[in-house]
């Protein structure tokens, strides 16, 4: 037991150094893991393992750093000009084995701000050098170029210290006497003579295109006039000739009319007399034709009459027979569904009498067995009487020989009605029986002389006497000696004997 928790708590503490050694560093960081190794390792967005109390973690900012660099005052171009210059630099520290030892001996567990402060001195001091180098025109003009060569100028100070510059841009520059102002209005000027020169000599060649368009529009329009004047004579003389061959064919035409029409007049009479003749023809056809219409009309009208009449009594008669076989139809359906009907209820009432035989039946059964359980024991209770009795049976035993048979007997017939009572006593308090079927009745009366005869055979074993051997030999010896004795006379030795009731 000692073991597993030694052990336990060794595996808890290893998971703890582990959880706690753990390290991952961001991509714009640098993770500097030292101490325990000579040369420190160096973790950039990648996991390591730092060992507890034997090693450190120090930072160191990768991310690109924006610093804004000034001249703070007015710095003399080449041109002894005094300029003031607002520039942009973007650093970044190096990441190469040499570059980052450098950075970390200069730049470790600085925030930006710091490391911002510790180079712009720098940075300015190169780009003032840079500034004495060159004219205010070439700064203004190309001031890519300027801030290539103060980026170029203040690497080599910035790699000594792990630094790369990655651009330097020009924000603003001004002068101190309002030159560069000056210079663009000088320029402006400039720009705007030639812009007037050049407006006025588009102006004079507009006006000279605009005067060659106008006489060459003229001389455009001459010319066609001129062609129009030709043309139009020329459609003069051609309309008067057209006007001379059309006079000639009207004349032709309107001869060939006359006699044409004069024709065509011949041609109309002899036609509208042909056609008066066909017309009274025609009519005399068409009354002809109507009069046979009118006579196939009105014998198709009384025919017409006679099949609908007929058709009409067709569909009424086909209409009584149809309903007369649906309600026949519907009749018979009724029947059979009555008949049904009775059929299921007579299965049902003859299914429930069964039922309820089957269940009166049983009840019955029941309640006979339950009076044959009575009976059996009220008869072991008579029983267990006899026996409790027995001393008292026993000595009347030897009176009773005295007696002989007779005594016997005369006993029984006293005991039997006693003994048929108590086995009846329990049909006396059912109110109603009802049974069903065949040999029911017979089976109670079987039960009940059964249980009676149980009794019997009971106090026959009881008093060691077959009671119904005596009762049979004493009925057949008085059968025998009937005529010599009465019921009450005395025997031969003076003892009474006793009739048997009837």
């Amino acid at each position: 037991m000692s073991t597993i928790i030694i052990a336990s708590i060794i595996a808890v503490f290893l998971f703890v150094i582990i959880l706690t050694s753990y390290v991952k560093s961001p991509p714009d960081k640098a993770y500097i893991i030292s101490g325990f190794r000579r040369r420190p390792k160096v973790l950039i967005g990648r996991a390591g393992i730092k060992l507890p109390f034997l090693e450190r973690k120090d930072e160191l900012i990768i991310k690109q750093i924006s610093i804004d660099i000034k001249t703070g005052d007015y710095v003399p171009t080449s041109d002894f000009i005094g300029v003031n210059i607002d520039a942009v630099a973007k650093i970044r520290l190096m990441t190469d084995p040499d570059g980052i030892q450098r950075a970390m001996a200069n730049f470790l567990n600085m925030n930006e701000q710091r490391i911002a402060e510790a180079l712009v001195d720098s940075l300015q001091g190169n780009m003032r050098e840079i500034v004495g180098t060159i004219t205010l025109k070439e700064l203004c003009n190309d001031r890519k170029s300027f801030g290539d060569q103060v980026q170029e100028k203040a690497q080599f100070d910035m790699s000594r210290l792990g630094v790369e510059i990655i651009s330097c841009n020009i924000q603003h520059v001004e002068d101190k006497n309002d030159l560069i102002n000056a210079l663009g209005q000088d320029n402006m000027a400039s720009i705007q003579k030639s812009a007037s020169i050049a407006k006025a000599n588009a102006d004079r060649d507009v006006a000279i295109a605009q005067a060659q368009a106008q006489k060459e529009a003229n001389d455009a329009r001459v010319m066609a006039e001129t062609e129009i004047a030709i043309k139009q004579n020329d459609l003069s003389i051609k309309r008067a000739e057209l006007k001379t061959v059309e006079d000639t064919k009207k004349a032709e035409a309107d001869a060939a009319y006359e006699i044409q029409q004069e024709t065509q007049r011949k041609t109309i009479e002899i036609t509208r007399a042909q056609a008066d003749i066909a017309k009274q023809e025609q009519e005399i056809t068409r009354k002809q034709k109507e009069a046979s219409v009118k006579e196939q009309e009105l014998n198709a009208e009384i025919r017409k009459q006679a099949d609908a009449e007929k058709y009409r009594q067709q569909q009424m008669a086909e209409v009584e027979l149809y309903k007369r076989q649906k309600d026949a139809e519907a009749k018979k359906y009724e029947f059979e569904q009555a008949a049904e009907a009775k059929r299921i209820q007579a299965e049902a009432d003859k299914y429930a009498m069964e039922q309820e035989a089957a269940a009166i039946k049983a009840r019955a059964e029941a309640e006979a067995a339950g009076i044959r359980a009575k009976g059996e024991a009220e008869a072991a209770a008579i029983q267990a009487k006899a026996e409790a009795e027995a001393a008292g049976i026993d000595k009347k035993a030897e009176a009773m020989k005295k007696y002989g048979e007779a005594a016997i007997v005369e006993m029984l017939c006293k005991m039997y009605p006693e003994v048929a009572r108590a086995v009846a006593e329990p049909l006396s308090k059912i109110d109603k029986i009802t049974m069903y079927g065949e040999g029911n009745t017979a089976r109670l009366t079987e039960d009940v002389t059964r249980s009676f005869k149980q009794t019997i055979d009971g106090l026959s074993d009881s008093m060691g006497i077959d009671l119904n051997t005596v009762v049979s030999s004493f009925l057949g010896s008085r059968a025998a000696v009937g005529a010599k004795l009465p019921g009450d006379a005395k025997n031969s030795e003076g003892k009474e004997s006793v009739r048997l009731p009837e």
